[in-house]
């Protein structure tokens, strides 16, 4: 979403020398923390297209200052007070912990630096937020989930595989999940994966296997494709032949594939393009004094454990699932047919219509 404004001192975003504003020239400096490396998205898509698009905004006069906690909460912080030491514009920030963030943000906010929580909620005075439909994503998995199990899923067992504790969309994605599980499966057993780590996720399960038992358990709830990828390897090395439905989030290229051989049942499509550009888009506006773009971008209204009605706004997401990946993760530009239908892939692509 974009809008351009006239008059009154304001100039609409553009790729001109014409498009700073009274407030703040074309040469910012956007500050950008992300939390891992774990999920490959942050990488490969979220910093890049933020990248791209404040260099688009600001006629290339303008900067991204790129750090990674690598789920490091104290580091996160350090890397947050350099950049209110170095006077960057505005911060976009992915709280490794939601929590421990609010000192620097508040610390920034004494600075005079506006800060955007993305992709997760920071608490303390943030400036805005911008994430997907969290609880969406949940009960977007749920049903599929549901789906898979067939029309006795009530006498079915699965088995909750939720996300990091520190991080506010896992209790999110856990919330919209359970909005729709409950009453319509036995829920047998449920963990929280710290850090996101697989590592952690397999042990998890290895243990939901001891407890409930391998032939009980008719479909797992992964949070996302890191745990998803944990689940079915434990699947597999205890000689399951035929992996129960497993869900999934954020469409990783593994992910995809493990859909099209039919070890993962789905994930959760996220376009990051439509969420980065529209974070730069945020930051640009406000650093340069445009209320009028940044609230048009800000529709939504979000509250978190610190602040009321946070300007906001959550991103529409998707099932991926065998029968569209052409529609989503290839039409979007996110992966090229060629990556995705690989030699051990080719064939079942061709199946799927994949080309």
């Amino acid at each position: 979403m974009a809008v351009t404004v006239t008059g009154c001192g304001m100039i609409g975003i553009g790729g001109d020398g014409a498009s700073a504003s009274a407030t703040k020239g074309d040469d910012i400096k956007v500050g950008l923390l992300l939390p891992e490396k774990e999920n490959t998205r942050y990488e490969k898509f979220d910093y890049p297209i933020i990248r791209e698009q404040v260099q688009k905004l600001t006629d290339k006069k303008g900067d991204v200052v790129y750090q990674n906690a690598e789920q490091d909460a104290a580091k996160q912080l350090r890397q947050m007070q350099q950049m209110i030491d170095d006077k960057l514009d505005v911060i976009l920030v992915d709280a490794v912990d939601s929590v421990s963030i609010a000192k620097g943000v508040r610390q920034a906010k004494e600075a005079g630096i506006p800060v955007i929580a993305y992709d997760r909620l920071a608490q303390g005075p943030i400036d805005a937020y911008i994430s997907f439909d969290n609880e969406l994503v949940g009960q977007v998995q749920a049903k599929a989930l549901i789906a898979a199990l067939g029309s006795n899923s009530a006498s079915k067992k699965i088995v909750m595989m939720n996300g990091s504790l520190t991080d506010p969309n896992a209790a999110q994605f856990k919330a919209g999940a359970k909005s729709e599980l409950e009453g319509k499966v036995i829920i047998s057993s449920a963990y929280d994966t710290k850090d996101w780590n697989p590592v952690n996720a397999k042990a998890n399960m290895e243990k939901s296997i001891q407890d409930v038992g391998l032939s009980n358990i008719a479909g797992v709830y992964a949070a996302n494709d890191g745990i998803a990828g944990a689940v079915i390897d434990v699947f597999k090395a205890a000689g399951v032949s035929k992996i129960p439905p497993v869900t999934g989030q954020d469409s990783e290229l593994i992910a995809v594939q493990r859909i099209i051989k039919g070890d993962q049942y789905m994930s959760v499509y996220k376009s990051y393009p439509q969420e980065a550009n529209a974070a730069a888009e945020m930051a640009v506006a406000r650093v340069q004094g445009r209320s009028i773009e940044f609230d048009a971008l800000t529709r939504d209204k979000v509250d978190s454990p610190t602040n009321k009605d946070i300007p906001s706004q959550l991103v529409p997401v998707v099932d991926l699932t065998k029968e569209n990946i052409e529609r989503t993760v290839v039409q979007d530009g996110i992966y090229p047919v060629s990556k995705i239908c690989t030699a051990p892939y080719k064939a079942l692509c061709n199946s799927l219509g994949i080309k």
